[in-house]
């Protein structure tokens, strides 16, 4: 007899402006890899001005947001992880809409947290394999990785992966103090509180249509501040880590 899926992984994908890659994004999301979790697809539309949002809709997205505006990726994968909680998701996973990233490695991202040997998870391109990436975007990778590194205490090798899963106590607790970007506060924040990181290779791919929202003084002008800020602020052990942990011991 098939087991009835009963617990939900939804996948959330922030975009801006991405008609020409989205609809490959969402047919390649896997629906049907664990017979426990029904998959959904939420995009996540910061104030697209093209047809991203007809075409989200068209390739077989089950949900899509909408800001009136653009508000930066920050505030899309905030509303994202948002969306998520009031989606009743046991899971989350962000994926970028640029079609950079693989989906069909989707069930490899989530597994720790379906093994409940992590509560978030990277699809690391440094750790897989990186198909096109220029020198200048793989030295900044680097740096701000290492930066991460060193702030925690705690080696990391993809701190900017534009793919990342979730349980569900990491989406209600993550904090994310800045509307520019998530990447860097977003693990400071989820780490310093004691949720568990695992890094999970994926192969990753350059995109080759659309253009990256990133500009490399803006980046460095708003990241820097914005990790200055997370360090500087209280952040306490979440109950949910306290809860998990006894479990793990009893």
């Amino acid at each position: 007899m098939k087991l009835k899926p009963n617990k939900k992984l939804v996948v959330f994908i922030p975009a801006y402006n991405e008609e020409l890659s989205i609809a490959e994004v969402i047919a390649r999301v896997p629906r049907g890899f664990h017979p426990q979790y029904n998959v959904q697809v939420i995009v996540i539309d910061d104030g697209s001005t093209d047809r991203t949002v007809e075409v989200a809709r068209q390739a077989g997205a089950d949900y899509v947001f909408s800001f009136g505006a653009n508000q930066g990726l920050g505030a899309a994968v905030r509303e994202g992880l948002r969306q998520c909680c009031l989606l009743d998701a046991d899971i989350g996973l962000m994926i970028d809409a640029d079609n950079e990233y693989p989906p069909e490695q989707i069930p490899d991202v989530v597994a720790p947290i379906i093994n409940r040997t992590a509560d978030y998870t990277f699809g690391s391109r440094f750790k897989g394999s990186i198909l096109g990436m220029k020198v200048h975007r793989r030295l900044g990778n680097y740096l701000f990785t290492l930066l991460q590194s060193i702030l925690l205490r705690k080696w990391i090798y993809d701190g900017q992966s534009g793919m990342r899963g979730f349980s569900r106590e990491a989406m209600e607790c993550g904090e994310i103090i800045h509307d520019y970007n998530y990447a860097q506060v977003l693990t400071l924040n989820l780490l310093r509180q004691g949720f568990r990181l695992e890094e999970v290779p994926i192969a990753y791919k350059v995109r080759t249509q659309g253009q990256s929202f990133i500009k490399f003084r803006q980046y460095v002008s708003s990241v820097i501040p914005a990790i200055y800020k997370e360090m500087k602020r209280p952040v306490y052990r979440s109950k949910y880590v306290a809860r998990s942990r006894q479990a793990r011991e009893t």
